[in-house]
């Protein structure tokens, strides 16, 4: 995995693509609730990327959608966006992935992947087909059980009652297939800080570290994921959507060889169904 798409996936939000839902009575979820939320990234301080990202809830249901691309200096360097959906159920203890299609350019290269999750496997879809390479760890069905997709791991559920913005929200191990590779991110509680985006939220959000563990599917001679394996500053800083036991990301770090990586919202805009925009409450 090159560094260029380590920093879109994992500092980025994974800019990713829309999907044609396809779960039995599926199609666009009518909104009872809404988040709006833009994210700018930046490395050592400078623009690299925009990302906007929309997550729209109905009864026990989701939709998530994030496009994105290259900014600023990076652009100099290379050029990429692309866009994402994903489509699930938020009942019981966490989100559960049923769909997940990603879209992604980078300069003159196209790749499209579609995640279909059936009898709690993950089935993916490639276009075109990944290249053959020995080195990689192979990816057996195994580890394509139990898992989400990157999107919907953004989406934490906090178990129990009362406020959200506590330690027990990062105290959590996230099992992640992208198409590609099997890894896990594992979120340890860190501390509470308060924030405020241009437009909307401004209040606490619950700082967890995160680790990565890659499990298969990935080249371990890569330095990327040497690089990721090692790394143990990264940081998901989580906000509440008032009104649900969820949590999403309001700023992500990542230390790398060139300067900080870091991704925040500047808007970050929650609205339920009676048209009441959270813009400036705290769970």
């Amino acid at each position: 995995m090159p560094m260029s798409r380590c920093v879109l996936a994992i500092c980025c939000l994974a800019v990713y693509s829309t999907a044609t839902l396809s779960e039995s009575g599926g199609g666009r979820v009518h909104p009872a609730a809404e988040l709006e939320a833009v994210y700018t990234a930046t490395l050592f301080g400078f623009p690299i990327g925009h990302i906007t990202w929309t997550i729209k809830l109905h009864d026990n249901r989701f939709t998530a959608a994030a496009s994105g691309s290259t900014a600023g200096l990076l652009r100099i360097f290379a050029t990429g966006h692309g866009n994402a959906e994903a489509y699930g159920t938020v009942s019981g203890q966490r989100p559960r992935a049923l769909d997940f299609k990603v879209s992604f350019t980078s300069g003159s290269a196209t790749q499209d992947v579609k995640i279909a999750f059936s009898g709690g496997k993950a089935k993916e879809y490639f276009a075109p087909p990944p290249k053959p390479n020995p080195q990689r760890v192979p990816l057996t069905d195994a580890y394509r059980a139990g898992v989400v997709d990157p999107m919907t791991g953004l989406l934490i559920q906090v178990p129990g009652g009362g406020e959200t913005t506590v330690p027990a929200a990062c105290d959590r191990m996230i099992a992640v297939f992208d198409g590609h590779m099997r890894y896990d991110l594992r979120l340890a509680y860190r501390r509470i800080e308060q924030v405020r985006a241009d437009t909307g939220y401004q209040g606490p959000a619950v700082v967890c570290g995160v680790s990565f563990t890659p499990l298969a599917g990935y080249d371990p001679n890569r330095y990327a994921i040497k690089y990721l394996q090692a790394e143990r500053d990264m940081e998901i800083w989580l906000a509440p959507l008032t009104g649900t036991r969820l949590m999403v990301p309001f700023r992500f770090t990542v230390p790398t060889p060139i300067g900080l990586g870091v991704l925040q919202a500047t808007r970050f805009v929650w609205t339920r169904q009676s048209g009441h925009a959270d813009a400036a409450s705290a769970d």
